[in-house]
């Protein structure tokens, strides 16, 4: 069995998980807001004591990778609903700055010729932590772990992280290997 996919996942009080039979479409409903996911129709779900449960009809490679992918985005949607997600980004550079407009709006100074200006989802909210001395940190907070890291990659892309200085947009704690740079010759 998918060592993932048989893993129960445990519903917190105040989340609700509904199947449509029809359209096979998850809602899951909790304090923080309302997300929907389509699960195959080979995957069942059972709700009991607390716990939802996914299993599979055969040990096909297609359902072995599907037990495993559904449960883990069911169990991202849960999480989020009750907790929600929160992702941090620091922006390394002399001169690089970011700016929140609002709770959907970024303004980025990444050294190019223009300000950057990105305009987030509803689902997404935006802040930014701007100490002297201290690199710009942006913080993205939202329901939907998939959309949350989709638009941090996209933030990302703007100024990926160098290897010789390190300069540029990384995850909070991501590590850069640097590159030696040229040597003089003698």
């Amino acid at each position: 069995m998918s060592r993932i996919g048989k893993l129960p996942i445990s519903i917190p009080s105040g989340v609700e998980i509904k199947k449509d039979e029809k359209s096979h479409v998850v809602t899951v409903k909790g304090p923080l807001g309302e997300l929907h996911q389509y699960v195959d129709p080979d995957i069942t779900l059972e709700v009991e004591d607390g716990h939802l449960k996914l299993s599979r009809p055969t040990d096909q490679k297609r359902h072995k990778a599907l037990h495993g992918l559904y449960r883990a985005l069911l169990n991202n949607m849960v999480t989020g609903v009750s907790k929600g997600f929160e992702l941090k980004q620091e922006v390394v550079g002399v001169g690089y700055k970011a700016e929140a407009k609002g709770a959907h709006q970024l303004d980025l100074s990444l050294g190019y010729s223009h300000n950057i200006l990105f305009d987030f989802p509803d689902e997404i909210k935006v802040e930014t932590i701007n100490e002297k001395g201290k690199n710009p940190i942006i913080i993205l907070k939202g329901i939907d772990r998939q959309l949350l890291g989709q638009v941090a990659n996209k933030i990302r892309s703007y100024r990926k992280p160098e290897p010789y200085k390190g300069k540029g947009i990384r995850f909070v704690g991501e590590v850069v290997r640097k590159k030696a740079g040229k040597s003089a010759e003698k």
